[in-house]
């Protein structure tokens, strides 16, 4: 088996590592780098997360809160988020990108939501006034660059995810306290002549925008312009641009890891699955020719 392991690494294409003549015009926003460079505007992320979310009202102004949160002890789990938003009406909203695939993804959405919980520190008793439990909702925004379970979902590239109750389907609260949105790129396959809706315009433009060499007709809106303008890679300075470099080989790196593991388990499978195939060839063969060798025995009254 080791051996096999070793002869397919020893065929695999060496890694590529991206240098400055191979960057493109714009930014990937897929990357560390440019995801918290251009979602870390204040005006972006309003329009993204009024178009994602779509509250009644909508959200008319939001602060960045600190990425680092703190579990309740010293010795607790702390998580370090990509953006943290709080509006104006005290929603807080974690909004997360996620290349990699993890085994149990949505358990970290929970343990992440989970903090934002603890960290509104609701206020015990004092005197004879009762507990204040009420707390401000929370929004769990998760963008992957893969599906979130087993079970497709056609052309459900936006998914949302509500406290209901089992068989009424009734919601736990008259308002949306506690929701997980999920974004699965891979769902997401229209072009962009297929691009009509501004949501549709948001997820084509985290997917591709590095693929992009000028501004497209139907993105010549004052935001979407905005963000072309950042996103132009020959608009950086210096560090910008290896800070990028870093980031985008980082994103690449991982996912070579990755691809490098899933072609190896694939390669050991199908080389299992041939080997049996052989063992029960031979197994066949061997029954027939003793099946043949018997009745020959039979025919001629050999013991």
């Amino acid at each position: 088996m080791a051996e096999k392991v070793q002869e397919i690494e020893k065929a695999e294409k060496p890694r590529k590592k991206f240098k400055i003549q191979d960057l493109s015009v714009y930014i990937n926003l897929l990357t560390d780098f440019g995801f918290k460079s251009i979602f870390g505007i204040k005006k972006v992320m309003l329009s993204f997360l009024n178009t994602v979310l779509n509250i009644a009202g909508g959200i008319v102004d939001l602060t960045y809160g600190n990425v680092e949160i703190l579990g309740l002890t010293k010795d607790d789990r702390k998580a370090i988020f990509d953006l943290i938003c709080i509006t104006g009406n005290g929603e807080r909203i974690i909004v997360e990108i996620q290349n990699i695939e993890e085994e149990h993804y949505r358990d970290r959405m929970l343990f992440y939501a989970s903090l934002l919980i603890q960290e509104q520190n609701v206020q015990g008793k004092v005197g004879d006034k009762k507990w204040n439990y009420r707390l401000g909702p929370i929004y769990s925004i998760n963008i992957l660059n893969f599906l979130l379970g087993k079970k497709k979902r056609p052309n459900r590239y936006l998914s949302t995810w509500l406290i209901k109750e089992k068989d009424t389907n009734e919601a736990l609260y008259d308002t949306d306290k506690l929701t997980f949105v999920c974004v699965e790129l891979p769902l997401f396959g229209k072009t962009l002549r297929g691009v009509k809706t501004e949501l549709e315009q948001w997820i084509f433009l985290i997917k591709n925008l590095h693929e992009l060499e000028s501004i497209p007709e139907k993105y010549k809106t004052e935001v979407f312009e905005m963000i072309f303008e950042m996103a132009k890679i020959a608009k950086m300075d210096k560090k910008e641009v290896s800070s990028y470099l870093k980031s985008l080989n980082e994103m690449n790196t991982i996912q070579y890891e990755i691809n490098r593991r899933d072609t190896t388990i694939i390669t050991l499978k199908s080389d299992n699955a041939t080997l049996k195939n052989t063992v029960a060839t031979v197994t066949t063969e061997r029954d027939n020719a003793l099946a043949e060798l018997i009745a020959l025995k039979k025919k001629y009254g050999i013991n």
